[in-house]
């Protein structure tokens, strides 16, 4: 059986460990980001408001790291399955880095914001953004400065895109984590909205087991550019 039969609709959550093998890292492992930083200081409104020159340094070189990395076969084998899925097919992301769109992801959305774009917290003017950022870079849109911040969705923040989201977990056939550690809401919380609809089939794809994996019906563990392509290849052998 195909899986356009078996299967109609797929949702794919992504977190960080699906990019950590194109060495961009993690955020809650021991050696994690997280483990380096006070998120209250680089991750919140209220930090940038604080110190913002600290904010900007912080992703100015997480913004020159992306620039560097490379989408590894984890990414491309989740851009094929897109290209080749013949149903309802939609990529979430907690990532902010671009890496699912170089490989040729298109049916995506970033719920947590995009590092390679910044906001005005003025105008509300976002735009492309690949330099440095700092107190003096001022809005295309409105001309003000020092109110210039990366478009990503800190602690205490809404994520983004949330009402499609919740659509499409309602309503599909086959849910797959891939990468995440479960402690991040409202993203760990989908495998348990998942189940509560009653129809899906729950998939996670880690590193090691997340902190709800007990919640998926299917577990693989491993690196991911290995264990994704291969779930992929079984899933369109009818595996």
């Amino acid at each position: 059986m195909t899986p356009e039969r078996a299967f109609r609709s797929i949702v794919i959550l992504t977190g960080a460990g699906i990019s950590a093998e194109s060495g961009l890292g993690t955020f809650r492992d021991k050696d994690g980001l997280w483990t380096k930083y006070d998120l209250s200081e680089v991750a919140t409104p209220e930090g940038f408001a604080r110190n913002p020159v600290l904010v900007h340094d912080f992703y100015n070189a997480r913004r020159r790291n992306l620039l560097e990395a490379q989408p590894n076969a984890a990414h491309a084998a989740l851009a094929e399955l897109e290209r080749l899925w013949d149903g309802d097919f939609l990529l979430v992301t907690q990532n902010v880095d671009n890496l699912h769109e170089r490989a040729g992801s298109r049916r995506l959305r970033h719920m947590h914001g995009e590092l390679l774009k910044i906001r005005c917290d003025d105008c509300g003017y976002v735009t492309e953004w690949e330099h440095d950022l700092d107190l003096a870079t001022t809005c295309p849109a409105c001309g003000r400065s020092a109110r210039l911040r990366p478009h990503v969705v800190w602690f205490g923040e809404m994520p983004l895109h949330m009402e499609e989201i919740h659509g499409a977990l309602q309503s599909c056939d086959v849910f797959v984590s891939i990468g995440t550690s479960g402690q991040v809401y409202p993203a760990a919380g989908f495998v348990a909205e998942v189940r509560r609809a009653g129809r899906a089939h729950t998939v996670e794809l880690n590193l090691d087991p997340s902190d709800g994996h007990s919640l998926f019906a299917e577990r693989v563990y491993g690196p991911a550019t290995e264990i994704v392509p291969d779930f992929v290849a079984r899933l369109f052998a009818g595996a």
